[in-house]
């Protein structure tokens, strides 16, 4: 069995990157994935975790997805001070995080940190400390599950860059929005009165990415802040505990958990989480597509202090009905 260092637990993973079609069956059921091949007896779909072969005589109507509104509504994020580029991004169809309607040019890690790095953080709770990244100005980030799992007191450290220097600044209202302990994930949010506009970071696919080219992760390993490590994709399928993970070179540590991958556009593809604790370079991070999943579902997993059945609370299943032999009847 593989061990995990620290880090947590499996996930359930969506359609990565693209857009998918929707298959509307005779028997009023609904497929979602993207269509492979179509053939004259049966059309092949993939649905992020396996693909399946539905016969042509059960398929009413294939529905194909419209064209996203890049031009309506495309924004620009936050640049770092001293950098004169200005990076065009398109907002997602919920306004909530920005992924890119087209491919971003490359550049250098070391040009990236300077441009992004402000949008990773560290996560704090009185149990360890994680890390998290930004997705909008208004202080929503995400982390992973496992980092505040049975944790309410969260800090957020950020690290403000201003005339080329970095200021250090916690804040202690944060709360928790949304969360899935199978998949990893939580959304948490920035209350605090005084929180700014913050800068943020991108969404982009890892159906883009070809095995073999260069990805890089910031993070917190072992509590050093802002720690950049660099390598390549490894996989894009890595199954383990019968889901599907990005691997990666790029060094993983306790503390990374909950940080961004990033491709060399500076986009998120993962969420690090966790790695083999007997080997090197063998690290592991939630595939993009989940996680944009997750936040465009957020309300099905919205977290609540007043419902502690939020977001799924699942009970101990009843006991075996003990068979009692009947009483003789005299």
């Amino acid at each position: 069995m593989l061990s995990k260092y620290l880090f947590g637990s499996v996930i359930v993973c969506a359609i990565q990157g693209g857009l998918a079609e929707t298959i509307q069956l005779k028997d009023k059921a609904a497929i979602t994935g993207k269509v492979l091949a179509e053939k004259r007896d049966q059309v092949a779909v993939d649905v992020g975790y396996t693909v399946l072969v539905i016969p042509r005589n059960q398929i009413l109507k294939i529905s194909k997805p419209e064209a996203p509104e890049a031009a309506a509504k495309a924004v620009l994020s936050p640049k770092a001070a001293g950098d004169g580029e200005a990076k065009v991004v398109a907002e997602s169809k919920a306004g909530f995080y920005s992924a890119s309607n087209k491919p971003l040019p490359l550049r250098s890690v070391r040009d990236l940190v300077n441009q992004i790095g402000e949008a990773v953080v560290q996560v704090r709770t009185p149990g360890g400390l994680g890390s998290g990244f930004i997705i909008n100005e208004d202080g929503f980030l995400m982390t992973n599950f496992h980092v505040i799992e049975g944790e309410t007191q969260i800090s957020v450290e950020v690290y403000h860059q201003k005339d080329g220097e970095l200021s250090r600044k916690s804040y202690k209202q944060v709360r928790i929005i949304a969360m899935n302990k199978f998949e990893d994930l939580a959304l948490l949010k920035i209350d605090d009165k005084d929180a700014p506009k913050f800068k943020y970071v991108g969404m982009g696919s890892a159906d883009a990415l070809s095995v073999g080219e260069r990805v890089f992760a910031i993070g917190s390993p072992l509590g050093l802040e802002r720690t950049v490590t660099e390598g390549i994709l490894s996989t894009k399928t890595r199954q383990l505990g019968g889901e599907l993970y990005l691997q990666t070179t790029a060094q993983i540590n306790p503390g990374n958990s909950g940080g961004p991958l990033f491709n060399m556009s500076g986009e998120v593809i993962g969420v690090t989480n966790m790695k083999i604790t007997f080997g090197e370079g063998l690290g592991f991070a939630i595939p993009v597509g989940s996680v944009k999943f997750f936040l465009d579902h957020r309300d099905a997993f919205a977290y609540s202090n007043d419902n502690p059945s939020n977001p799924y609370r699942y009970l101990e299943p009843p006991s075996r009905t003990r068979q009692v032999a009947p009483e003789a009847v005299e």
